[in-house]
Parts: structure tokens; sequence; C-alpha cells
């Protein structure tokens, strides 16, 4: 099992906070987010990383992990900056942003899907929003699930039938060798002959992960809900991370 963190983002939320400091390496009460996230996976006998960096790739110094420079960092947005490792997407592999904090029973939830491409999904996110004024649920990247299937993921999703529930992608997936193999090959296939805006982005360059998701799924492949149960936090402003450090102390 691989898992590759995605860190080649900047920040503009936490302003000098994060004007020369990956979001990823802000501290938790000791330890930065990154390094919370290894000693999880370590705690699981997993210990082949790889994390993707972007601006400011000379503060990262964490050992016994290999790193891929997003030298586009400032063109991309998530979908593409993990691409740039794409030599290191096959096998099984856990993705993961690099500002999300988790507990371990989200990630044994994670080990033990049979799916080949799962995501993360948080059915009570609303709770997290309670008092976010820095980041309002508006957006949150929301999966809408209908009989057990994930059938849209985008922000802000408001028209909901009575057969289908909403939750919010906590920023983790995992791949199975056959689910890396189909995430490559759609990826390079788009790479090719995709011009124009792509799902919520402007175009395929400045796109998210979840826009990628939502092409699977309107290409027919099935990407699965792995539900969490279990406590997680997205460190997007100040303001979360205050709230990160009273969550995981």
């Amino acid at each position: 099992m691989r898992v590759i963190f995605i860190a080649a983002g900047s920040s503009t939320r936490f302003g000098k906070i994060s004007k020369e400091l990956p979001k990823g390496l802000l501290d938790i009460n000791g330890k930065t987010i990154i390094e919370r996230q290894i000693s999880l996976f370590r705690k699981n006998n997993i210990e082949d990383f790889v994390i993707i960096t972007g601006p400011h790739q000379e503060k990262f110094n964490i050992k016994n992990v290999r790193y891929v420079n997003d030298t586009a960092h400032n063109l991309h947005d998530v979908l593409c900056s993990l691409m740039e490792a794409r030599e290191f997407l096959e096998g099984d592999i856990i993705t993961t942003y690099s500002d999300i904090i988790f507990d371990e029973s989200i990630l044994f939830q994670v080990l033990n899907s049979k799916s080949d491409i799962g995501i993360v999904v948080d059915m009570n996110w609303e709770e997290n929003y309670i008092g976010r004024i820095e980041h309002p649920k508006s957006q949150a990247d929301n999966v809408l699930i209908e009989n057990g299937k994930i059938i849209k993921i985008e922000k802000n999703i408001i028209n909901i039938q009575d057969n289908q529930t909403l939750g919010e992608f906590v920023g983790l997936m995992k791949l199975s060798k056959g689910g890396s193999k189909l995430f490559r090959k759609k990826f390079n296939q788009l790479e090719k002959n995709h011009k124009g805006p792509f799902h919520e982005a402007p175009s395929l360059l400045q796109s998210y992960l979840t826009d990628m998701l939502q092409e699977l799924i309107d290409s027919n492949i099935k990407v699965d809900p792995i539900i969490t149960k279990g406590k997680w936090c997205e460190i997007d402003t100040p303001q979360d991370l205050e709230r990160a450090k009273k969550l995981f102390k």
C-alpha cells in the first residue's frame, strides 16, 4: 500500500501564517498535519509515502518519503498536481489532501474497503459547519448518494430527492490495482482530448479531484462511498486550525 499526499497548493485564507509555509506543515499540538498522518499510517504498517510539493518545497524535511515537485503548481489545481506523480499511481493506493486530519477509525474503514475506487464520505458533515464562519457549508464538496451509489459530486448540492442522501467528501481516496489503472487511463485520455471547461473547473489543468471523480461516474466507472464513522477535520482557515488543536490534543 502506498500513500500519496497532495501538498502542492497554496492557501490564501491563512495570510501571513502560510505565506511561506505549505498548509500540510502547519503545527497541530507539536506535530505537523502531514507528520500526524504519516504516524497514523505507519502505526498501521504502511511505509511507502510520496509527497507532491509545490511552492516552498525546501520546507519539507520529512525523512523516508519520496518527493515529487509540481513545478507548474501555479497553473495546476489538485487533480493535475496529483497526476505529476502518476508514475507512482499504481497498485494499491491511498491519496490524501495534506490539510486534513483523521482518526484511526476512519483509516480502518479505508483499509477495509474492497472497492476499486472508493472515497471517504461523512454523512454527518453539517455538524462540522456549526460556527464555522470562515468556511461556509456552501463550499463543501458534497456527495449525493442514491441506493448506495454515488451519482453526483459537486459543491452546494441543494436539490435532494426523498430517496437520496447527502454527504461530504473528506479528501481521502482509495484505489485498488485495477482502480489505479482505470484512473490513470481516464486521465491520459482526457489529457490528450479534452478542451474547455471540465465539470466545475474552467479547464482540466485547473480541475479538482472531485471533477475527476464526477468524470469517472459519468463514464459509468463505479466510485463507491466509504461511509466514515470517526473524527476528522479540514484545516482551511485559522478558525479550522484552532478547532483541530482542540479535537486532536
